[in-house]
């Protein structure tokens, strides 16, 4: 995972997943219905901290890969909804812990449930929606799938804790970080992937071209907003630009730019993420050296080459809309930098 390929003029036009909202809207308004059902309780504050979160306008693309790959191959039932209702209830309570853990303010342009209603409750209604994803996927009765996604939960878990291993510690490496964001980010989003063609009895290999696909589509995302932290802006983000950086992030930006600093340089980022001095002058000056190391720039390369290995996974598999679709998120993905 350490090779190196930077990627130019990998920039491909009018990137847009604009074609599976269309593919898959149907099917979303089933998934949107269940999420509304299945974060219901009689406890006041779980649908409201579940709401909070669910509302706040994220693109669901996790759930609609899962619907996708269920379509691409001519899937006839409703598991898959399931399927896809379970995905985006594990990635929302993996936010409301990362806020928790991260101690964010902000998450998508709003307040973190942690700063309306508290550490506790953020962590508790996660745990509610992580048990209503399980029931979910036993409702479905698919021991593969339920292998899969119950795999995908133990292992965001690790990298979470992975990721409090080498918080501010200037001495990861390139590895250990991919390390991380492979467990944290891209395993629900292979897994997302995967199950669909679970559900609709495809073959061990299709399932293995959809795992590759979401495996890399999730490096590529995680490592585009790492690039996007430090040179996008508040309103794309959905979050405050440099927040990263004020939390002692060690992305691979601040990898890139540490190793490849000078000694003076290098003691102004143990400084900033070891000592806590990430006020706005050294997050200017931080984003300075990104700018002299070429940090953002091999950052968004890094994100380029594993899109380009998401692209070929799917290479092999017939051609459909879906299959077309699938292969624009991966452009999206990536343009958001653009």
């Amino acid at each position: 995972m350490g090779v190196v390929v930077n990627i130019e003029g990998g920039k491909r036009e009018n990137a847009s997943i604009e074609a599976i909202i269309a593919l898959t809207r149907a099917d979303m308004g089933r998934v949107n219905e269940l999420i509304l059902s299945k974060a219901g309780s009689d406890v006041q504050m779980i649908p409201e901290v579940a709401n909070h979160l669910i509302s706040s306008g994220g693109k669901r693309l996790r759930p609609m890969l899962t619907l996708a790959a269920a379509q691409m191959f001519d899937y006839k039932g409703d598991g898959h909804v399931k399927l896809a209702t379970s995905v985006e209830f594990m990635h929302t309570a993996t936010l409301l812990h990362d806020d928790v853990v991260d101690e964010s303010d902000m998450r998508r342009g709003k307040r973190t449930a942690r700063m309306i209603w508290g550490n506790q409750a953020s962590v508790l209604v996660g745990d509610f929606l992580l048990g209503q994803a399980f029931r979910m996927m036993v409702e479905v009765g698919s021991l593969d799938a339920l292998d899969i996604l119950s795999s995908a939960a133990s292992v965001i878990a690790e990298g979470e804790v992975m990721q409090l291993g080498v918080a501010k510690n200037l001495e990861t490496t390139e590895d250990d970080y991919l390390a991380v964001i492979k467990a944290k980010t891209a395993a629900l989003f292979s897994a997302a992937a995967e199950v669909g063609p679970i559900v609709a009895g495809a073959s061990k290999n299709d399932r293995a071209a959809l795992r590759s696909y979401g495996t890399n589509l999730g490096l590529a995302f995680q490592l585009i907003d790492d690039a996007l932290d430090y040179g996008g802006d508040t309103k794309s983000l959905g979050k405050n630009v440099g927040d990263d950086f004020r939390e002692g992030k060690v992305t691979l930006p601040v990898i890139l730019s540490y190793r490849r600093g000078s000694a003076s340089e290098r003691e102004f980022w143990k400084a900033a993420i070891e000592n806590d001095r990430t006020d706005d002058d050294s997050l200017d000056r931080a984003r300075g050296l990104m700018t002299k190391h070429n940090a953002i720039g091999d950052t968004i390369g890094r994100a380029r080459h594993f899109g380009e290995i998401a692209r070929d996974a799917l290479a092999p598999l017939k051609a459909t809309p879906q299959k077309q679709a699938m292969l624009d998120v991966i452009d999206f993905c990536i343009s958001r930098v653009n």
